[in-house]
């Protein structure tokens, strides 16, 4: 049984089998959860409320695990659930909106956004489009009210029945909203239910006024739901580039300067007919580095990249002889620079939230937990297998000290190919160098918590169903695995260790999981029910083998979060208890 805190601001669920520690706020319900999940989720709680200063501080009665003692003798499992659900938490759209929009004045009234005003001297749309936009919407029209004119927006299919399912009532709109939505992009694909969305945002920013004020609302996963392609182009022709595209391992970025120089709505294009209306957009980042022009194509962004960029990206997947006639006349025909930034004058760019706040959020509670914390990188990218092969290196490096090895030619082979594969992947912003000498000073008595984002990428192969994190996590546990099998890392088999990766918006690829778990054992133990994770990763079929190993225990299942800032991955090490 769970008792649910019904207080928006310090909403959690809380175990206990008779009361609750709050009668104002909670009431009590059956999930059907595990009790470690059960267990997971009051902690969860208890330090939401706590750090929220409500009067729901204190634990249920007959709850001794919940003291910090017994907090230690959690699971690394509960921890790293913990965690995930923490880090989502701090970019949960309503509150960041809360924080950051305020509506000033009656008479003259103004828009506030993070201490800039904008006049609102007419008319007041909103427009968004996202997998968080939903929850970003029902908290702008809240703050608006009766100054919102109207509103149109695009959001993933089912996930207005998700969140109603999950209880998360202020993510949802009112009865009687003036804003309309429209679900689309099955699969995070466009489909032609987005196209409409995506029609309906194009026709009403076509009629705006110089008087007229649009807030666009723009989160990750906008993209998809923003299929507009220049006639004669079509959606089904757009998209078998896009796939084509993907599965030869373009990245995020590359995507989406093709999607945008083939758009009439992205790369400004949203901007551009809006003119001469005062547009303001207030973004939730999913890219790397927050590029505003990358970040749902940057819809209201002046673009930095031309058609050159994209005919070179083309080149580079051998796609440029492959093209479907439309495309090659939409090109021919489209400008040779991007539009001038005088052009969007008219328009500003706002992020609200982003990879970087959600990690920050993350290693403040795993010292509350007893950890040393440290992030590496919010922008973390490449390929899954080099990724994984970073992360297995920085494990054993962490269990080299745990063993009082830190010194030694292991340990200096180690910090080698560690820095001369971290130069190969390219991360934005990564001083490894830095990183490892604060590894370093960590000490050999604290577990530790290694905490990462960004976005990798798959480059397919076979033919199976996965996502990027469920790969990385598979990748993670056949390089421990192998590891220990060669005894590169004897120490290894001394330290508790789990890895886990999970998208933010709760959905990894097209799939119902958000990501997956992986430790050292995992493919030894995989192997005694027959799976082989070497033949399920040639085929790309990571979420098939998570499903079948252990019934599914491994994998990390949220629903849709409502938010999206990329992916968190989170590596958990702790000494074995020497008997």
């Amino acid at each position: 049984m769970l008792w649910e805190c019904q207080d928006k601001e310090t909403s959690g669920l809380l175990s206990s089998p008779k009361r609750s520690p709050c009668t104002k706020h909670i009431h009590l319900l059956d999930r059907g959860l595990t009790l470690s999940d059960q267990r997971l989720l009051a902690v969860s709680a208890l330090e939401a409320l706590g750090s929220a200063g409500r009067e729901c501080t204190s634990p249920p009665h007959n709850a001794e695990w919940l003291s910090p003692a017994s907090l230690c003798t959690m699971s690394l499992r509960e921890h790293a659930l913990s965690l995930f659900r923490g880090a989502v938490g701090t970019v949960r759209p309503a509150p960041m909106l809360k924080r950051a929009l305020k509506l000033q004045g009656n008479g003259c009234p103004q828009l506030l956004v993070k201490g800039q005003a904008f006049p609102v001297k007419r008319d007041l749309y909103l427009v968004g489009f996202g997998k968080a936009v939903l929850g970003m919407a029902a908290a702008a029209e809240e703050i608006l009210g009766d100054h919102l004119t109207r509103g149109i927006i695009n959001v993933p299919l089912g996930i207005q029945e998700s969140l109603q399912r999950a209880g998360m009532q202020e993510m949802l709109l009112k009865p009687h909203s003036k804003i309309q939505v429209i679900e689309g992009a099955k699969n995070n694909l466009p489909d032609e239910e987005a196209l409409k969305g995506a029609v309906a945002i194009l026709e009403l920013a076509e009629g705006l006024t110089a008087d007229d004020l649009l807030l666009v609302l723009i989160s990750g996963g906008g993209s998809a739901l923003l299929p507009a392609p220049i006639p004669p182009i079509v959606l089904k022709e757009k998209e078998k580039l896009t796939k084509m595209l993907a599965s030869r391992g373009a990245a995020i970025q590359e995507l989406n300067i093709v999607r945008k120089t083939l758009s009439m709505l992205k790369g400004g294009g949203l901007a551009q007919l809006a003119h001469p209306a005062q547009v303001v957009s207030l973004i939730l980042s999913d890219v790397i580095g927050d590029p505003l022009d990358i970040i749902a194509s940057g819809p209201t962004a002046p673009s930095s990249h031309s058609v050159q960029d994209c005919l070179q990206i083309l080149t580079k997947y051998n796609l440029l002889h492959d093209l479907p006639k439309s495309v090659e006349m939409v090109l021919s025909s489209s400008p040779t620079k991007p539009t001038a930034p005088e052009n969007y004058a008219h328009v500003s760019n706002i992020i609200l939230g982003s990879n970087t706040l959600a990690l920050e959020e993350a290693k403040r509670q795993a010292e509350g937990l007893g950890y040393a914390a440290l992030v590496l990188s919010a922008a973390v990218q490449g390929e899954v297998s080099r990724v994984a092969t970073l992360y297995c290196q920085l494990i054993q490096l962490v269990c080299l000290g745990f063993a009082s090895l830190g010194k030694g030619p292991l340990s200096d082979e180690l910090r080698g190919n560690l820095l001369q594969l971290a130069a190969e992947l390219q991360i934005p912003g990564l001083d490894l160098d830095e990183f490892l000498q604060a590894l370093r000073g960590l000490g050999p008595d604290s577990p530790v918590c290694i905490l990462a984002g960004g976005e990798t990428t798959v480059q397919l192969q076979g033919t199976g169903k996965g996502g990027r994190n469920q790969e990385l996590a598979l990748h993670v546990g056949l390089g421990l695995h192998k590891a220990q099998a060669t005894g590169a890392s004897s120490p290894q088999g001394r330290c508790e260790i789990l890895f886990l990766s999970g998208g933010t918006d709760g959905q990894d690829g097209p799939t119902e999981a958000a990501g997956a778990f992986c430790s050292p054992g995992l493919v030894a133990e995989a192997l005694q029910e027959g799976l082989d994770v070497e033949a399920f990763l040639r085929n790309n079929d990571s979420y098939t083998f998570f499903s079948q190993f252990q019934g599914g225990h491994h994998l990390l299942v949220t629903g849709l979060t409502g938010t999206n800032v990329m992916d968190i991955q989170t590596i958990l090490i702790r000494a074995m208890e020497r008997s």
